[in-house]
């Protein structure tokens, strides 16, 4: 469908531009909100008339755009941001946050559509960043992006645990596990042994005993008979 444009549409067409669109895009979108029209001669001159008047307004725009371009041009602005490993940034930079940077930087209001960055700047380092002043006119600016104070976060370790006493709680006291555990009985090879030495003693001293009562009673005996 053949249409005359009305008004500029950003990347399709300016005021009094005659082009060929798909029809569901005019009925649907340009028509309605009144961004074209039909292409008759009627609309043509209508929109060659607002053509007319909307470029003497843009040459107004560019002579007041050309006396701020100096204050604008080769600005450097710092941005400092938080950062992680591999210089990768906590979020990232946006054209807003340039913007108002540069405003406070320059005295002058920006908006951040005026600001043509790409996509938000995600690392650190130094960009060079077109402005539009206007359509026509454009500065280019240096952004750096840096970590805050020059430091870049390390993530945080998690604190080490002290190695427990087995058997024992945090509070010193013996836990429970300690309590029930079952209690090791066998004896050592050296008590072992002590206890093999006294036995054997006992013995003796128990074989010296009986007989000692051995001889009193032969004794005793012998008295007796005579």
């Amino acid at each position: 469908m053949k249409v005359v444009f009305l008004e500029e549409v950003e990347g399709t067409a300016h005021t009094g531009d005659v082009k060929n669109v798909a029809a569901g895009f005019a009925r649907n979108y340009l028509l309605p909100r009144r961004l074209a029209a039909p292409a008759t001669d009627h609309y043509i001159t209508i929109a060659n008339a607002k053509a007319t008047k909307e470029a003497r307004k843009q040459i107004k725009l560019d002579e007041d755009a050309q006396k701020l371009a100096p204050k604008v041009e080769g600005q450097s602005l710092t941005l400092e941001v938080r950062v992680g490993e591999q210089n990768k940034l906590f979020g990232s930079v946006t054209a807003r946050e340039i913007a108002e940077k540069l405003a406070e930087l320059t005295k002058i209001d920006f908006e951040h559509r005026q600001i043509d960055l790409k996509q938000p700047i995600r690392e650190v380092g130094t960009f060079n960043v077109p402005v539009k002043l206007t359509r026509n006119v454009i500065a280019t600016i240096t952004v750096k992006v840096v970590p805050i104070g020059g430091q870049v976060e390390e993530p945080v370790a998690e604190a080490e645990e002290e190695p427990m006493i087995e058997g024992v709680t945090e509070s010193g006291e013996p836990s429970s596990d300690a309590a029930d555990a079952p209690v090791d009985d066998e004896p050592s090879p050296a008590e072992t042994a002590d206890v093999d030495l006294a036995g054997e003693e006992a013995a003796e001293e128990m074989a010296e005993e009986s007989a000692d009562v051995e001889t009193e009673a032969d004794a005793e005996n012998v008295s007796e008979e005579g």
